[in-house]
């Protein structure tokens, strides 16, 4: 941000990513104010540089000002990123509107999706604030990875090029790289769907699935969340980038994300509840499995897996079950924005309803 004058950002929330967001963002030159509700961590952010927490290892940009005052946090403010949890994130919005004002660029950052209403957290900021210039960012982002520096992508989406380019200038350096889309609901739902299926990931790994079965779950899985995704008004071509494939790809292949290990501690045989509590943060595939499964039936979406893992979370099935859930669905079409599941369906039924 060399010749331009220093941006003022919030950050809102203390977990891992709102965190490395924050010393990102202190390290390209923004004056950085980040809120929290738990003083303590407050405390230990502006006098050891460091979030024991959820970052332990991590030392943050010394410019970094944590706070549990919301007004001082957010007055001033050009870029607010809001990293809450999907459950406290309207009641977040809600306490913090008094300070926000319709100049400012409203970033969401959670993969998620909201119990009651359905609505992601980017269509909650606009309904609580009608502000123009709101965002979201998703992708392949492990935070404890960006905490060490490691090459890493990310993806900002809004209809607002604004909102784009000051997220870009924001956060892009020589290892967070920030790309650009306008179709925000596409990116926000690729987030929030690929936690469904690293759960799913994590199962298969601690039941000693092969290469070649998690191969086949993550692409299948590509398949559901776009079919979902269009059926919701997304761009199917949204998924062949960072926040579809590329966070798959990521959340269903690390030991370092939460849904896979909330996952992975299932197929060892764990209750839901022991693997939760086990991780001691926020799994939001676990939610989203329930909302998403209901919300396909309602839409008429065929989503096999997320139905399988929906019994295993929440109808006492055995993880294995998942496995042979995959197996036993129809073999209709691969991709089908190429070939429609209609038209494999049709020749079933042409040719005698036999299995290819």
């Amino acid at each position: 941000m060399a010749d331009e004058q220093q941006m003022n950002v919030a950050v809102l929330g203390g977990g891992s990513f709102g965190t490395a967001l924050a010393s990102i963002a202190a390290d390209n030159g923004a004056k950085v104010r980040q809120w929290m509700r738990d003083e303590a961590l407050v405390t230990q952010i502006n006098h050891e540089h460091r979030n024991g927490r959820y970052l332990p290892h991590y030392v943050i940009n010394p410019a970094v000002i944590a706070s549990t005052d919301l007004q001082s946090v957010l007055e001033g403010a050009e870029l607010v990123l809001i990293a809450i949890p999907s459950k406290a994130f309207r009641s977040v919005v809600q306490a913090a509107k008094p300070w926000l004002t319709p100049e400012q660029i409203l970033v969401s950052t959670t993969k998620g999706i909201e119990q009651d209403s359905f609505l992601l957290m980017s269509q909650v900021l606009e309904q609580e604030t009608g502000f123009p210039h709101v965002g979201v960012i998703a992708g392949p982002n492990l935070a404890s990875e960006i905490a060490d520096k490691q090459l890493t992508a990310t993806v900002i989406a809004s209809a607002d090029a604004l909102t784009r380019t000051r997220v870009q200038q924001a956060l892009g350096c020589r290892y967070f790289r920030v790309y650009a889309s306008n179709d925000r609901h596409g990116v926000e739902l690729g987030g929030a769907l690929k936690n469904i299926y690293a759960i799913a990931a994590g199962m298969a790994a601690a039941l000693g699935m092969g290469e070649n079965t998690r191969s086949m779950l993550m692409t299948r899985a590509l398949a559901e969340m776009s079919r979902f995704a269009v059926a919701q008004g997304a761009n199917p071509m949204t998924f062949l980038g960072l926040a579809g494939v590329g966070d798959l790809i990521v959340t269903c292949s690390s030991n370092l994300s939460r849904n896979y290990r909330v996952g992975y501690a299932m197929g060892e045989g764990r209750g839901l509840d022991e693997a939760v509590s086990a991780l001691g943060q926020v799994a939001e595939g676990v939610n989203t499995v329930k909302l998403v499964c209901a919300k396909a039936r309602e839409m008429g979406v065929y989503m096999p897996l997320a139905e399988g893992l929906n019994r295993v979370l929440f109808e006492g099935v055995p993880a294995q079950e998942m496995a042979r859930t995959l197996m036993m669905g129809e073999q209709s079409s691969d991709v089908e924005f190429i070939l429609p599941r209609e038209a494999v369906q049709q020749a079933h039924r042409e040719n005698g309803g036999r299995n290819a």
